[in-house]
């Protein structure tokens, strides 16, 4: 019987291509420019579903963007497994930093890449890492190895906070049932380390508006003499953290989970070159929370950072105004247990209190979501720990990343599932950044290593 590596490596060049075609799509959830296409690409995944041995593909109306649903049932009497992943992407901006067009891939050797990396936007989040469920599904259809079934839930609004799968997933319980969620939205330490996320960070995304005067003013006859919001604006922000780099947003840090010595030296157990890390980011130095390492600060610890500033006067060429309004845009990194809804409350209570007179200030939250770990003793990670132990010769380190899926602990709370998260990108594969990339060496073994999952959690649940 056929094994995944060989079938992997006989269609190693369609995958390849059909990917490229997804690829091409500029499924921008964030611009409603891109509309049309958003719904296009739903279709082209409801496509590859039905193709792939899917039973049942409904694209599924929501609010906003489509959701795409497939299903292949074999017995009802055997486990069920659940495939998140979404379909939109990023925008690219900003364009000119790109080495290519973000929507025109094209395959490159790197030095970390030497069999080729693809890139495009979306190549690693999420399009490249969902579409190796879709291939792995069939490859075991068509060598008739499914162990059981298998349900997908395709979403295209995770860009902008999955704002409606949340009405979703509560009307359709029943739909939806499984034993376990399989996500591939993540990444993993390197092809001689392979990890298994077990720890995600929640998120709490806020905008802010400070008004001063009630129309842009002439500098020399004003300034001086009237608040500017970008001055305040930037003292404001640059308050939000003290001389340790530590938030001072009060109550900020009430939940925070402080791992014990023992758990910090797990965790320092993975290889980790810091020389090499600054290198890649071209950076002196790096920057972060007093008393705690770098993998621990992207982690563990929560954050906050200005992800947008603006205001005034940024065209060509000089033009002397003390603007009216500035505003930024902040997202704040919560480890389990913060509230995301608690700490945006927080944080709207303080940014207010803080404006001096002479601005107005406004907070409008964006989206948030809840932190998430994922227990190492359930029957989900062993089997997981296995597939990899199969394909890549190693036991996977469990690894807590620093990103965010809000959408994990929602799951958890409607549908009374644990996710396992089997990621494939790299730290490297510059997500949400010009020139994003998925090593083609990742895709191909994601999709060699992933019907082993089914056949183990099937196995061990038997």
């Amino acid at each position: 019987m056929q094994n995944s590596r060989e079938y992997v490596a006989k269609n190693k060049e369609r995958f390849l291509t059909e990917i490229i075609e997804l690829l091409k799509m500029p499924s921008i959830s964030a611009d409603s420019a891109f509309s049309q296409d958003v719904i296009n690409t739903s279709e082209m995944v409801g496509k590859a579903l039905d193709e792939a041995g899917c039973d049942h593909v409904e694209i599924c109306e929501t609010d906003g963007y489509p959701i795409v649903y497939g299903e292949k049932i074999i017995d009802p009497n055997l486990p069920t497994v659940l495939v998140y992943g979404h379909y939109d992407v990023q925008p690219p901006d900003p364009v000119e930093l790109w080495d290519s067009p973000p929507f025109e891939p094209v395959i490159k050797k790197t030095e970390e890449h030497p069999e080729g990396a693809i890139f495009a936007r979306g190549a690693s989040d999420d399009k490249g890492q969902m579409y190796m469920h879709v291939k792995a599904l069939e490859f075991m259809v068509k060598t008739n190895q499914l162990p059981c079934n298998v349900k997908f839930m395709i979403e295209g609004e995770e860009e902008v906070g999955s704002v409606n799968i949340a009405t979703y997933v509560a009307n359709n319980k029943e739909k939806l049932k499984n034993d376990v969620i399989l996500i591939s939205d993540t990444g993993m330490i390197s092809k001689e380390y392979p990890s298994i996320t077990t720890g995600l960070r929640g998120l709490s995304y806020v905008e802010v508006e400070v008004t001063g005067p009630n129309r842009d003013l002439h500098s020399g006859l004003y300034g001086g003499a009237v608040a500017n919001p970008i001055n305040i604006l930037t003292k404001m922000i640059a308050s939000l953290h003290d001389e340790d780099n530590h938030i001072t947003i009060p109550g900020f840090y009430d939940k925070v989970e402080e791992l014990s010595s023992k758990e910090r030296a797990e965790m320092a157990k993975a290889p980790f070159d810091l020389n090499a890390y600054q290198k890649a980011l071209d950076i002196e130095s790096v920057y972060g929370e007093k008393g705690y390492t770098t993998n621990e600060r992207n982690s563990i610890r929560p954050t906050l950072d200005v992800n947008g500033i603006w205001g005034g006067y940024i065209g060509e060429g000089a033009k002397t105004v003390i603007p009216s309004k500035a505003y930024a845009k902040i997202s704040m990194r919560l480890v389990p247990h913060q509230e995301w809804e608690e700490i945006t409350d927080l944080f709207v209570k303080h940014f207010t209190n803080i404006a001096p007179k002479g601005v107005k200030v406004k907070v409008t939250p964006h989206h948030g979501g809840q932190g998430y770990v994922t227990p190492i003793d359930t029957i989900a990670y062993q089997a997981a720990a296995k597939a990899y132990e199969t394909t890549f010769g190693k036991t996977p380190i469990p690894q807590r990343s620093g990103g965010s899926i809000p959408i994990v602990s929602l799951f958890e709370k409607e549908l009374g599932s644990k996710s396992i998260l089997l990621g494939f990108g790299s730290d490297s594969d510059a997500i949400h950044s010009p020139n994003e990339h998925f090593g083609l060496w990742f895709y191909y073994k994601g999709i060699e290593t992933i019907p082993y999952f089914y056949k183990y959690f099937t196995e061990m649940n038997s």
